[in-house]
């Protein structure tokens, strides 16, 4: 899913959830909101995710949310996606007051 993709659906109200699996320091500086598990701790936490639940999934570029989306898919989630370009596409095509590094 991009960037827009996401922007949209939030804009009309689906029910999606937005999951960030980047670093503590990562998320205290720039973040959309959300839930925040770090990849690292992703193995140990993933249980706090209800598996119904629509997730786009995101970090600084898509690397470790592919990762965290193929893990949570393998433990039986079905609606989980990945958000090409993470929080850095969204500082440039969607909201450049989120700070990018």
């Amino acid at each position: 899913m991009t960037v827009n993709e996401l922007k949209e659906k939030l804009d009309k109200k689906e029910a999606i959830e937005i999951l960030d699996v980047r670093e503590r320091d990562e998320f205290k500086f720039s973040n959309i909101g959300g839930t925040h598990i770090p990849l690292s701790e992703f193995a140990q936490r993933y249980q706090e995710l209800a598996p119904e639940k629509n997730w786009a999934v995101l970090c600084h570029h898509g690397m470790r949310s592919a990762q965290a989306v193929a893990f949570l898919r393998n433990q039986g989630f079905k609606n989980v996606q990945n958000i090409s370009g993470g929080i850095e596409a969204w500082s440039v095509q969607i909201d450049s007051k989120i700070p990018r590094y």
